[in-house]
């Protein structure tokens, strides 16, 4: 398992989530960082999800 971030940020810069989850593949990191981001409402507010290598999966602005 691998360890990402996901964090998201308020139109000022303000940061508003940021949690961390393990998933087996980059794929499954995506459809779960969507998942969180949906759950919470958060999907048009500025996100990004980073794998543990630094490659962008998600990315909002």
């Amino acid at each position: 398992m691998r360890t990402y971030k996901l964090t998201a940020f308020e139109q000022t810069g303000k940061q508003i989530m940021d949690e961390t989850f393990t998933a087996e593949t980059d794929e499954e990191a995506r459809d779960k960082g969507k998942a969180i981001l949906e759950e919470k409402g958060l999907t048009k507010q500025t996100h990004r999800l980073a794998s543990p290598a630094g490659k962008l999966l998600l990315f909002h602005s």
